[in-house]
């Protein structure tokens, strides 16, 4: 049995990252500043990530709770901009991210995990994107506090993998993160209240899915990975909602019906990722 420590694992995707990783046959490690949830199938420990003693420890073993690490996901975050302030951001994500891929290296566990963000995509998209369905081909645009220390992350991450060639870090470009809680609030969503982010989502359960397979995968070096629903959060065709909300836009490649205009092909080619649950099948009524 694998042992993978999920920072971040008392989390709204650590949750489900979680529930997953178990469920397919992981002895699994919660790390968090947070209480799980109960029944939760995980030992948990309470860890400051921007302390690398602490983070240390967490991947190497605590006691006679847990010895040895096979791999690490990394979800444990500030999880969006203004929560706090950005300075204050930016020291907790960078700082923790840091820590867990230097603690990993100094512990050799050469398979990390770990939520980069949409956000480096340029959103919310006051400045159009390049093209669309966007993609990872193009270079990163953080347009936040958050977004940058994202892109750091990313940046520290090719370094890494630098120093220790034979070393996975795949990054995970998380849309908005939704669980079936959240869906009734998409019968109000609308194509301006929603362009931030071309209208994209991903279920919880579908980027646990994610997660998994990246962890399974024989890459090696650095990656990253958007990860997303296959389809929009509104009824309207998305090459509609393109041609209206961002007219100069080139859609580079056709898209069918509700389509994501939030790329999912590396994510499908090289992880085999498929994801399987939308908001259409939780709502009554909603078009398929």
């Amino acid at each position: 049995m694998t042992r993978v420590v999920v920072t971040g694992g008392s989390g709204k995707l650590g949750r489900a990252v979680v529930e997953d990783l178990a469920a397919h046959g992981y002895d699994v490690v919660n790390v968090d500043v947070a209480p799980p949830p109960p029944g939760q199938p995980a030992l948990f420990t309470r860890v400051d990530l921007t302390d690398l003693g602490q983070v240390t420890e967490a991947l190497t073993g605590i006691d006679d709770r847990y010895q040895g690490v096979d791999a690490v996901v990394h979800l444990a975050a500030i999880p969006a901009p203004g929560l706090i302030p950005s300075g204050a951001t930016f020291a907790n994500n960078v700082v923790s991210t840091h820590h867990v891929f230097s603690a990993a290296r100094r512990a050799g566990i050469r398979n990390v995990v770990w939520a980069s963000s949409e956000t480096v995509l340029g959103l919310p998209f006051d400045t159009p994107p390049p093209y669309a369905p966007v993609d990872e081909e193009y270079p990163v645009r953080p347009e936040s506090t958050y977004s940058l220390g994202k892109a750091v992350e990313e940046e520290m991450a090719r370094h890494f993998t630098r120093w220790d060639p034979s070393a996975k870090l795949i990054g995970l470009r998380f849309s908005n993160v939704m669980v079936d809680e959240d869906y009734p609030a998409f019968r109000v969503f609308t194509a301006q209240s929603r362009r931030w982010n071309l209208w994209g989502y991903i279920d919880a359960r579908d980027g646990a899915q994610a997660v998994r397979l990246a962890l399974e995968s024989d890459l090696t070096g650095f990656e990253a990975f958007i990860i997303a629903a296959p389809d929009t959060v509104l009824e309207t065709p998305s090459a509609e909602l393109l041609a209206a909300e961002f007219p100069d836009v080139e859609l580079r490649r056709p898209v069918e019906g509700r389509e994501t205009l939030l790329s999912i092909d590396k994510a499908r080619r090289l992880l085999g990722y498929e994801p399987t649950h939308t908001w259409r099948s939780r709502l009554p009524g909603a078009q398929a």
